[in-house]
């Protein structure tokens, strides 16, 4: 069921990318670009790029410039719960963090570049919902390098969840969460670390003593910090608009582009872009030292 593109099968420094950013987290047209460019900083710092998706019946690791076409708003949004029955059913699906953690298990990915956490949505318990990346990155052996949690969920309540089923926060040099757009104004990071080297050795000990995932922080380089009401205006407009589950995040993220005059759509490509080369000077690190 899995497919490993020839390419990978030889590589000793890997990172995961997921393709449910260029399917739902972009305008149309505009994903496929994002994903090019996230796997060329990859390459650039001497990793190999494992983009993941589900297409024509098998969960592919590694894909070619024209399957990432495939990937656009009608792909189904894969979690953990999905790969089977997207595989066996034989529909394009664009995996999300909890479901390409959920393939690192099988294929021994262990860096992750990415936009934002999944995390607890705001106004918990009403709605009742908790992403299944949480679980996933408990379970799984990955680091996955991101901006922090995703800015429209629940902050501190995704800090607190993350304790409980003992993940590892750490902040790129800095001693704070970034709050995704924002560079600052989250709670303190348990831990700093402060250069791909560090990151690396923290992640190797986390896992000789038993543990699984670990999430790295590094904040945007462009930092928006008036977005705040404006995910407020989106939040607000969905719930009004019954908009709920997976549905959210595409229907907020593009209010956002759109009321912020286009610059979370730039400061989220550039933060996908940053994350992904990070997360490969971390594997190349990991390589070289291991």
């Amino acid at each position: 069921m899995i497919v490993i593109s020839e390419e990978l099968r030889e590589a000793s420094a890997v990172v995961r990318l997921a393709t449910t950013l260029i399917a739902h987290g972009f305008p149309e047209g505009d994903g496929v670009a994002v994903g090019l460019d996230a796997e060329r900083c990859v390459r650039e710092a001497g990793a190999i790029p494992a983009t993941i998706g589900v297409l024509d019946g098998k969960i592919r690791v590694g894909l070619s410039s024209d399957e990432l076409a495939r990937f656009d708003a009608t792909a189904r949004k894969v979690g953990p719960r999905d790969l089977a029955a997207c595989a066996v059913q034989g529909v394009v699906g664009a995996t999300t963090v909890g479901g390409t953690l959920t393939v690192c298990r099988s294929t021994g990915i262990h860096f992750l570049g990415t936009g934002g956490l999944g995390g607890v949505h705001r106004g918990w318990p009403d709605p009742p919902d908790v992403s299944a990346d949480l679980g996933e990155l408990a379970r799984t052996q990955a680091l996955v390098v991101c901006a922090g949690i995703k800015s429209f969920l629940d902050v501190t309540a995704t800090v607190e969840v993350l304790e409980s089923l003992g993940v590892p926060l750490l902040g790129f040099q800095t001693d704070e969460l970034p709050l995704f757009y924002s560079a600052r104004g989250g709670p303190p990071v348990p831990a700093r670390v402060d250069s791909a080297q560090e990151a690396a050795e923290v992640a190797r000990a986390h896992w000789e003593l038993g543990a699984a995932g670990l999430l790295l922080a590094r904040p945007p380089d462009a930092s928006l910090d008036d977005v705040e009401p404006l995910i407020h205006d989106a939040l607000g407009a969905a719930a009004r608009a019954r908009i709920t589950g997976q549905a959210v995040t595409p229907f907020v993220l593009s209010l956002l582009h759109e009321r912020s005059g286009g610059r979370t759509l730039a400061a989220n490509r550039e933060l996908v872009a940053a994350n992904a080369g990070l997360a490969a000077e971390i594997a190349v690190a990991a390589r070289t030292s291991g």
